[in-house]
């Protein structure tokens, strides 16, 4: 889960978040790269004197800063492929989950499992035990099991909602009247969690999400 001051990523906890962090450390390296050239060269610009009256066009050093810049976003593109089809890759799921987004609850079903379905309400401020977290705590938790391949199925019944577990690299927008599919698997164990992550009224804020 998040903790207080951690501005980076969090830890992951499945194979796909693993990637999608490494990613980011990559696309950041070359982002950083970039900036210290650019700014090296403009610091220099400001600052020093040199002028040549016979410098009226420069052919080789134009076509290498067109060609450059396009073979490091491919460096970027590339990857960033990769994972976007990771992402949407359904292997054969070892169990089926149903989400469905109200306002401002989210229900649940186990699809492989006859009549096992149950609403995961945020538990209150007040009613909140010692060890509990607030605004995070539910009162009926997901429980999924690890080293499976697990399916979601993410709808909604009213508005937009976005079922969201930031340490599996999971985001799925839930839509009335459409059926969104995503796949994961959890590689360690203990508690995550999520929110909804599109704004879907008031109570926005307090429809978490516990996976067990």
């Amino acid at each position: 889960m998040a903790t207080w001051a951690n501005l980076g990523l969090q830890d992951s906890s499945s194979p796909l978040m693993e990637q999608l962090n490494f990613f980011h450390d990559h696309t950041l390296l070359i982002l950083t790269m970039i900036t210290i050239l650019v700014g090296y060269i403009m610091g220099m610009l400001m600052f020093n004197k040199f002028t040549n009256r016979y410098l009226l066009h420069g052919q080789t050093i134009e076509i290498i800063w067109t060609i450059l810049p396009a073979i490091i976003l491919m460096f970027i593109a590339f990857p960033s492929l990769r994972l976007l089809y990771l992402m949407d890759e359904i292997n054969t799921p070892s169990i089926t989950l149903k989400s469905v987004g109200h306002q401002w609850y989210w229900s649940y079903e186990y699809s492989d499992f006859l009549n096992l379905e149950f609403d995961s309400y945020m538990v209150p401020t007040n009613e909140l035990e010692t060890n509990g977290f607030r605004l995070l705590d539910v009162d009926n938790r997901v429980v999924l099991p690890m080293n499976n391949q697990i399916r979601i199925l993410v709808t909604a019944t009213d508005v937009l909602h976005s079922w969201t577990v930031p340490s599996l690299g999971v985001k799925v927008d839930a839509t009335p009247g459409r059926l969104n599919q995503l796949n994961f698997l959890i590689n360690r164990p203990g508690l995550f969690f999520g929110q909804c992550s599109e704004i879907c009224g008031a109570n926005h804020s307090f429809m978490p999400i516990v996976i067990e």
